[in-house]
Order: structure tokens, then C-alpha cells, then sequence
């Protein structure tokens, strides 16, 4: 049997301390929506535990999906998949809600500074998502250069979240830049 030192064991409850004060700074502060009505989303704000589950669950296996963005006339296509079957799950879910969110005009508020125009000009767009077994494809189209601008910002956003997992949205607020700050 090993043992652990001192050293180990104090490493490992930082460790944890940090994921737990991650996961409660996400949770509370970085993604929330406006209050909706009874008829509205979720609770926090809107964002429901269902959809936080999801985010906190992509976050911390970020290094097993893999993700492709290709720029196509007016937009990109992304490509984003995983061979791990409960992970495809999560992400055919959350890509999902997130496009049922922009139809309803039910704003996720995050560290993201493309994100807020994709929600007030989600009728200015087009997309299309394509569920596969491994994973999604995501096409996302508008005349507007400056809206396909917006459009290739946020998948470069994503990508980064994809790479770097966490520290891709907490980089602004700890001094830094991160994708978000980009």
C-alpha cells in the first residue's frame, strides 16, 4: 500500500477546494440567465441544475472531445464529438438546449463576448444542428458580415473551452486573458 505524505494529501485537498470553489463560482456567477416566469426556464436565474450538470460535466472531461471548425460562405461548421457514449449524450443535450434557448429569446449570460449578440440577433441567423453517434455537427449562417464575424468569434470562443476546458472561462477573471478575453 502507498502512502500518502503530508505534501500529497495537502496537494490533493487544494485540489479539490478548487474544483468545489470553481464549481460554486460557475454555478453563481459566470452563467446565469434572466429570472423567467413560472412558464419560463429553469431555476438560478433560468439556468437549471440539468443544464449546469452538463456544463460542469464538459468542463471537466473537455480533453476527451475533439472539435473542428470550418469557415464556410456566411458562418462555420463545427464538428465536435467524443468516443465516450454518456459524453455524446451530454453534448447532443446541451448543444440542443442552447439552440432551443436562442428560439425562446431566453438568454445565457456567460463570460462570453460573442454570445450575447448571437442571443440578440438569433433571428438574424441561420443553424442547423445534425445529431451523429459520435458526437455533433453545428452549421451557423448569415448574410451580415458582421454577424458572421460574431458567429466565427463565438466557435473560436467554444474551441477554447474544448482546448483548455475551465481555465478557458476563468482566464478574464483571474487576471488573464483566456479565450473570452481574447
Amino acid at each position: 500500500m502507498t502512502e500518502f505524505t503530508r505534501r500529497t494529501a495537502l496537494t490533493l485537498l487544494g485540489a479539490a477546494g478548487a474544483v468545489a470553489a470553481l464549481g460554486y463560482l460557475l454555478r453563481t456567477t459566470i452563467i446565469r440567465m434572466p429570472t423567467g416566469n413560472a412558464n419560463g426556464p429553469g431555476m438560478m436565474g433560468g439556468v437549471s441544475g440539468t443544464d449546469m450538470d452538463r456544463y460542469m460535466t464538459m468542463f471537466a472531461r473537455h480533453t476527451e472531445l475533439r472539435r473542428t471548425v470550418e469557415n464556410i460562405p456566411g458562418g462555420i461548421r463545427t464538428t465536435t464529438e467524443s468516443d465516450a457514449p454518456d459524453l455524446v449524450a451530454q453534448l447532443h443535450a446541451h448543444v440542443s438546449s442552447m439552440y432551443q434557448h436562442l428560439d425562446q429569446g431566453a438568454e445565457v449570460t456567460c463570460m462570453s463576448r460573442s454570445l450575447p449578440t448571437l442571443f440578440r440577433q438569433a433571428s438574424d441567423y441561420q443553424r442547423r444542428i445534425t445529431l451523429t453517434p459520435t458526437g455533433v455537427i453545428a452549421t451557423e449562417t448569415s448574410s451580415d458580415p458582421d454577424l458572421t464575424n460574431v458567429i466565427r468569434a463565438h466557435a473560436h470562443e467554444v474551441t477554447g473551452f474544448v482546448t483548455d476546458g475551465m481555465p478557458a472561462m476563468m482566464g478574464p477573471m483571474m487576471g488573464g486573458r483566456g479565450m473570452m478575453g481574447s
